[in-house]
């Protein structure tokens, strides 16, 4: 009888055991996966773990932000591997299955690099400025429009309209014409850059003015082409790293020719495109303040190359200039300084600590010497990444359009 009891006692135990021995599951599952799916998994300390099923694959990588890592296969014909810690904010990923780019079926799908990618966001505890709130929204229209003095072709934006639009109907507003990265659309600044929570927020916060955002493709046809930068590689991006300048200079490895649109009389092919047909369909079909005072132009990465070109070759169309990770503006490049000061109310520039902060601040103290007033800001512990945009936007944004 004593050893059925105890013989008992230790079954009803087995389970106890059991989940003691267990390892304790951490983490979570990735924001930017489909519903009740576990992997992409983000770790307690950041490191994040990936499964991809493949099981008749001889070989599985995965490239995170470009750098390639290989996988494991088990003997269920699931490839696996965690992470080293990885940064808050959004990355690009995707799987490279014997050579072929691949993408997870189980996340969501983005454009970068030049082609579609997954993502994966790493929650950062002590930032909320980019979270969707229980504030007053503003709404983002998907609007297309024909370019007939430049391309001939139709043009697709999203536009960010601020909170109370719809119903102060009598009320208008400025505009900030925002620039994506290379490789990257018209999509990104609210897909990954959630511009338009950073805006809800400042703006229920009382930081921001309320302003209109228009977010355009800078690629154009006929210059640079439809694509940004060079030829497609597996592993890597297409001609450089996430809204960074394709390698081995314009255009990439092989490159076209240049970015597309960027350089020549006006700001270049897209300039002239801002400036023939996409600002005035904007100020026609928005209620615009529809003058140099209130239009205000940035961009991350080629965009804010993009910015840098477009705004110094139409200074009496934009009063406030952003350039995120995209360089800066020298004094050889102000002929007129009195006219540029009077012209440009908010010059901006910014990058990750991680980047090449030094080469920003110096630009400032030269415009410092002639009198021309340039904020910088600099992300702490990022790199060239989302993290730092979305950061240059919430910091960029309470300047504009103050006086």
């Amino acid at each position: 009888m004593r050893t059925t009891i105890l013989a008992l006692t230790l079954a009803a135990g087995l389970p106890a055991l059991a989940q003691m021995n267990a390892p304790a599951i951490t983490g979570h599952p990735s924001s930017c996966n489909f519903p009740g799916v576990q992997y992409p998994r983000i770790e307690d300390d950041s490191r994040v773990t990936f499964h991809f099923t493949a099981p008749s694959a001889q070989k599985v990588q995965l490239s995170i932000v470009s750098k390639t890592f290989d996988m494991v296969k088990g003997d269920d014909g699931v490839w696996t591997y965690t992470s080293e810690p990885q940064a808050p904010g959004y990355h690009n990923y995707w799987m490279l299955v014997d050579g072929a780019i691949l993408l997870d079926p189980n996340t969501q799908a983005y454009i970068g690099y030049g082609h579609m990618c997954n993502g994966f966001e790493v929650p950062s505890p002590q930032e909320s400025f980019y979270d969707l709130k229980d504030v007053p929204h503003g709404n983002v229209l998907l609007k297309n429009y024909f370019a007939k003095e430049t391309t001939n072709g139709w043009r697709h934006i999203f536009v960010y309209t601020p909170p109370g639009y719809e119903a102060n109907t009598s009320t208008r507003y400025p505009v900030l014409y925002l620039q994506h990265g290379g490789g990257e659309d018209q999509r990104v600044w609210t897909e990954m850059g959630h511009a338009n929570l950073i805006m809800d927020n400042l703006i229920a916060e009382g930081k921001a003015k309320p302003f209109i955002i228009v977010m355009e493709t800078s690629a154009v046809a006929g210059a640079g082409g439809p694509g940004m930068g060079g030829p497609r590689r597996a592993g890597g991006p297409a001609g450089g790293t996430n809204g960074a300048p394709p390698r081995g200079g314009p255009g990439g490895p092989g490159g076209r020719g240049g970015f597309p649109g960027m350089g020549g009389p006006g700001g270049g092919a897209y300039g002239q495109l801002m400036t023939k047909d996409l600002i005035p369909w904007i100020d026609s079909n928005f209620r615009t303040l529809a003058d140099q005072p209130h239009r205000a132009m940035a961009g991350l990465s080629m965009g804010g190359m993009q910015t840098h070109n477009v705004t110094m070759a139409n200074l009496d169309k934009f009063s406030h200039i952003g350039l995120f990770s995209g360089g800066t503006i020298s004094t050889n490049e102000i002929t007129n300084v009195v006219a540029f000061k009077q012209e440009v109310k908010v010059l901006f520039t910014s990058c990750g600590s991680l980047e090449n902060p030094s080469g920003l601040k110096t630009a400032q103290d030269a415009l410092d010497q002639v009198g021309v007033k340039c904020t910088v800001y600099v992300s702490p512990g990022t790199a060239h990444e989302w993290q730092t945009w979305r950061r240059s936007l919430h910091e960029f944004a309470p300047l504009l359009f103050q006086d």
